[in-house]
């Protein structure tokens, strides 16, 4: 294995913004006053569960489609980008329907492991190897752990002050990546349709 650690922070930070677990606290303490206790442990296992198994298998899921990874990665930049937009100003594009539970559904899917984190992670793998993304999964999850057992003191602690600006920020930060991640595999299908371009470039 080659860990790169410029590769597990980038792919992090991309995975912490699209999971977006601060923001995410005010649904959750909703949610734990209407369906009881959350088990940040089952819920953060199932996650990371659900996730990995989508990191290995959902580029053979894509193959039965006949779609390649970098043209999957190019439609998840278009998500990312609308992600990005709606955290940073502040608004609704993608609407969202909150099935009722609580640890395992909507908890560990789909408001952890979900659509965006799904499309994110397909997306990563055209650009970052395997470990280093598994690395920033396991990390992410982590810190979700860490997070759901001490939602009540992160929303004291942050405010609302708080968790608006960590949206702001992220979603800047994932409009950016966003774009990069565009860029890069516009630039490998164009080499793939067209070889003798890169010879020229």
């Amino acid at each position: 294995m080659n860990f790169n650690f410029l590769e597990i922070i980038t792919s992090s930070m991309v995975l912490f913004a699209v999971i977006d677990i601060i923001g995410s606290i005010p649904i959750i303490v909703d949610l734990q006053k209407k369906g009881g206790k959350i088990e940040a442990l089952k819920a953060t296992l199932v996650a990371l569960g659900v996730l990995i198994a989508f990191t290995f298998l959902g580029q053979k899921l894509l193959g039965l489609f006949g779609v390649d990874i970098s043209s999957f990665a190019i439609a998840g930049s278009f998500i990312l980008f609308i992600m990005g937009v709606e955290m940073a100003l502040g608004i609704e594009i993608i609407k969202y329907d909150g099935p009722s539970g609580v640890s395992i559904v909507p908890i560990a899917f789909p408001l952890v492991a979900g659509a965006g984190s799904f499309t994110t992670v397909l997306a990563l793998r055209a650009e970052y190897a395997m470990e280093n993304l598994i690395a920033a999964i396991i990390l992410n999850m982590i810190f979700v752990y860490i997070v759901l057992r001490s939602t009540d003191l992160v929303e004291r602690v942050i405010g609302e002050g708080g968790i608006h600006i960590l949206r702001k920020v992220f979603g800047i930060i994932l409009l950016a990546i966003s774009v990069k991640l565009f860029m890069t595999n516009v630039a490998i299908q164009i080499h793939t349709l067209f070889p003798f371009l890169k010879e020229a470039l």
